[in-house]
């Protein structure tokens, strides 16, 4: 500096080069050089400086505003590092004093953070600890899912135990994962086992079609039946195919079997269908009774006990269940015309038996235009009804009894104009 040709409180110039004066543990530093003449050198530095300071100034209130005040330690660090070697005049140790401070409340900051921290995944260790020596596969991964969620968004904790902590908290996962895995390893195994034997069975009982002894042939596919019993479980979409197939075969043998013996097979009716079926044929008998008052109050009571007759779907036979339905509102719409003629022709009974059908047939035929008129409104907003929601699902239902209840009136009507044409 001796040399200098310009000296100034921060800096001096040598030989056309600008030089940074030392400071704290720093040696002179060169900064840059003389471009026109040395004092706008000088200046050009010192208005640099101004750079510096508002970057501190803007770290300080960015530290001080801030939520997550630990994630500026980083910035913090880098920052001081470039202040090292930025190229201005200025006096830099009070910067980096500042810098110091808040270094140091960031410091105390991270520590109660990571205390915090520490305290959090200790807990959710605990937590996968309880859950990682269960059985209940799926529901056990999903609630380790969530510990482990909630260990992710955990912060850091002091760098010493880091490594630690963390591979405790793995070890605990991998260990249930690693359960679960050979678990379900062994469980496709046996299923593997399982679904080969009933390839096998399906086998031998196709085989056993082909066998010349009828008797022999007969106990195999006995025995074979029982061995598929004794198999196991598999999975339900696999176990019908396969159980359709050794169907297929037990079926062409006994097929065979009884045509060689000359044995007719009755099928079997479950006892509900068969009750259904006698009261199907009670009702169909009410529907041509004369006094059809007593046969509507008697087809009430068979509704109710049909009701209480409980057949699952797959059971259900769906022609008997038409014929119950259509004979009993055959009887309530005759039931009904019977009260219509009743109140509006006292006399009724006095007239041809030509003239009653045309009565009845002129009533009915009445019954059937005003409810079409009524069908018509109702259909008008169909388009927009949900069957998915309730209330339209109801609305629903009843236009379709609408249309069941026109459909046997016109029936009737028919019958009517059958019986006017055999009476005249």
């Amino acid at each position: 500096m001796e040399n200098a040709s310009l000296v100034d409180e921060y800096g001096y110039v040598i030989d056309g080069k600008v030089f940074l004066k030392g400071y704290l543990n720093h040696e002179d530093r060169q900064i840059g050089e003389v471009k026109r003449t040395e004092q706008e050198a000088l200046d050009y530095f010192k208005n640099r400086f101004i750079i510096a300071q508002n970057k501190v100034s803007q770290l300080e209130a960015d530290i001080t505003e801030a939520q997550n005040k630990g994630s500026y330690r980083t910035k913090l660090v880098q920052l001081r590092r470039k202040l090292l070697t930025f190229d201005a005049l200025g006096d830099f140790p009070p910067l980096l004093a500042r810098l110091d401070v808040q270094e140091e409340i960031l410091n105390e900051l991270i520590t109660v953070n990571q205390l915090k921290n520490l305290e959090i995944k200790r807990a959710l260790i605990a937590d996968a600890t309880t859950l990682a020596d269960s059985t209940e596969w799926r529901e056990t991964a999903e609630a380790l899912q969530e510990v482990k969620t909630k260990w992710i968004k955990t912060g850091p904790v002091d760098k010493v135990i880091e490594a630690d902590i963390e591979a405790e908290f793995q070890d605990l996962l991998d260990g249930f994962f690693t359960r679960r895995r050979e678990f379900f390893n062994e469980q496709n195994k046996v299923i593997q086992e399982r679904l080969d034997k009933y390839d096998e069975l399906i086998r031998l009982a196709f085989r056993a079609n082909r066998l010349g002894d009828l008797d022999a042939a007969f106990q195999e596919v006995r025995k074979l039946n029982n061995a598929w019993k004794a198999v196991g479980e598999v999975p339900i979409k696999k176990s019908g195919k396969l159980y359709k197939q050794f169907k297929k075969a037990t079926t062409m043998f006994y097929a065979k079997y009884n045509d060689a013996k000359g044995i007719v097979m009755v099928p079997k009716i479950d006892p509900r269908i068969e009750q259904q079926m006698k009261m199907a044929d009670e009702v169909e008998g009410l529907s041509k009774q004369a006094d059809i008052v007593a046969a509507a109050d008697r087809a009430k009571v068979l509704l109710n006990a049909w009701k209480e007759v409980r057949v699952p779907f797959k059971l259900q036979d769906k022609a008997v269940n038409e014929r119950f339905r259509a004979a009993c509102d055959k009887i309530f719409e005759l039931s009904y015309l019977n009260r219509v003629l009743t109140r509006k022709y006292p006399a009724f009974e006095l007239k041809s038996e030509s003239e009653q059908i045309r009565t009845k047939l002129r009533e009915m035929e009445y019954l059937v235009k005003r409810e079409k008129n009524d069908l018509v409104f109702a259909l008008q907003d169909v388009d927009g009804l949900d069957p998915n929601n309730d209330e339209d699902k109801q609305a629903l239902n009843r236009i379709n009894t609408q249309k069941r209840k026109i459909a046997m009136k016109e029936i009737i009507v028919r019958e009517f104009q059958k019986q006017l044409e055999m009476a005249d």
